[in-house]
């Protein structure tokens, strides 16, 4: 790719991206600019800093930015507001935070004057669709550099003897001696793919997780907590109001004491392949109970049922990268409609990998105890007008019926 001048570089200082950052400069010898997300996942940043220096980037072209408010407030959250998962399990964790990298490389570039930006994401993955997805719709005429679809270093084992041929420090290397699990850690989830997780018949190792105790060693104990929602988000646990990034940490934190949240999922990528990945999201498995059992008593039927329906359209949206895609923003107009009366509170029992909801409450609740009684509602609901109810929703199959037995006497 020709007339690159200076490339904004979504550098985590791990393992792959320091590679790439050394392959940039001596394939493109151009201006490197290291963008740096702390999106919640638990690591000390400042070692990227020291990276990027030890590899001659100018501290001014040195970005570390604490973006966890906004990700939880402005992506965890809405996409929680419609209950979304993937396939029937994945809670999104990697999906969801692309679009808010890609943004913020954006910003940069038109900060710093970069003409290119650049990321980790391999050319199998799902990860450079949403990046680039992102970049394009944001910029459309941004240059994107990726360097997996472009050299021969196609194997992690490559990665680390390119590493140590440049001085380049590596971490957490298998204690066998094999290339480090891919992970990837936000303040939603952990993910780990790679090694024997690649063959689906092979159980993830114990040792591997890092969020959550196993369930079966969880404290014999439940524990039970209360959490408040306005127009559809978390406000507060327990009487305690936080901002949102605090709130989901705080869930991170129960939910991994009580083993909440571990999947181990087959998943179907949007480039065609199937790809095994296991993942820790204890605070969204609380939330994404907890907000169905408030929603429960506050939407409507036919509101929620529609949700409902919308749902997989919304998660694959997200999944496959289309966060700033028309389509995305109009579902969130009406997924952000239905929200309004979404507020209470729900108690949630945490126990041994399980969460349960016990109680929901809430001043919008449309449940009303007069009507739905077993004991004598006071002529609140007349029975009686069931029948003619069913009768009407049966015509049709009535009709059906009839027409059937006259084409066999005929």
């Amino acid at each position: 790719m020709a007339d690159i001048h200076k490339v904004v570089l979504a550098y985590s200082g791990g393992l792959d991206t320091s590679v790439i950052l050394k392959w940039l400069q001596d394939t493109y010898h151009c201006e490197i600019v290291t963008f740096t997300a702390d999106l919640g996942q638990g690591e000390e940043l400042e070692p990227a800093r020291a990276k990027a220096i030890q590899f001659g980037i100018k501290p001014e072209n040195i970005y570390i930015d604490d973006l966890r408010e906004e990700f939880v407030r402005d992506f965890v959250f809405p996409m929680f507001r419609a209950n979304t998962i993937y396939e029937g399990e994945y809670l999104l964790g990697t999906s969801i935070a692309r679009p808010l990298i890609a943004k913020r490389q954006i910003e940069i570039a038109r900060l710093t004057g970069a003409d290119s930006v650049s990321h980790g994401a391999t050319g199998k993955g799902n990860d450079q669709v949403r990046f680039e997805l992102g970049y394009y719709a944001l910029e459309p005429g941004i240059k994107v550099i990726a360097p997996w679809r472009e050299w021969d270093l196609l194997s992690r084992e490559k990665l680390l003897a390119y590493a140590e041929k440049n001085g380049i420090p590596v971490e957490m290397k298998h204690k066998q001696g094999g290339a480090p699990y891919s992970m990837d850690a936000n303040l939603l989830h952990i993910s780990f793919e790679g090694r024997h997780l690649e063959d689906p018949n092979a159980e993830a190792e114990e040792s591997m997780w890092r969020w959550t105790v196993a369930p079966e060693k969880a404290p014999d104990e439940p524990q039970v907590i209360e959490l408040e929602f306005a127009k559809g988000d978390l406000v507060a646990i327990d009487g305690k109001h936080l901002k949102p990034h605090e709130l989901l940490a705080r869930l991170n934190e129960l939910g991994g004491k009580h083993g909440i949240g571990r999947l181990d999922l087959v998943e179907n990528r949007f480039v065609g392949m199937k790809s095994r990945g296991c993942y820790e999201t204890p605070g969204g498995t609380i939330l994404l109970k907890a907000h169905r059992g408030i929603e429960s008593i506050t939407l409507d039927r036919e509101v929620a049922h529609l949700k409902d329906d919308l749902m997989p359209r919304y998660a694959s949206l997200i999944y496959n990268g289309y966060w700033w895609s028309p389509e995305r923003i109009a579902l969130q107009a009406l997924i952000d409609h239905t929200q309004a009366m979404v507020n209470g509170f729900v108690r949630v029992k945490l126990y041994k990998g399980s969460v349960s909801v016990l109680s929901r409450n809430s001043v919008n609740t449309l449940f009303d105890q007069n009507i739905a009684t077993f004991d004598d509602d006071g002529g609140a609901y007349n029975q009686a007008d069931a029948g003619g109810f069913i009768k009407l929703n049966a015509l049709r199959m009535r009709i059906a019926e009839i027409a059937k037995r006259k084409r066999n006497i005929k």
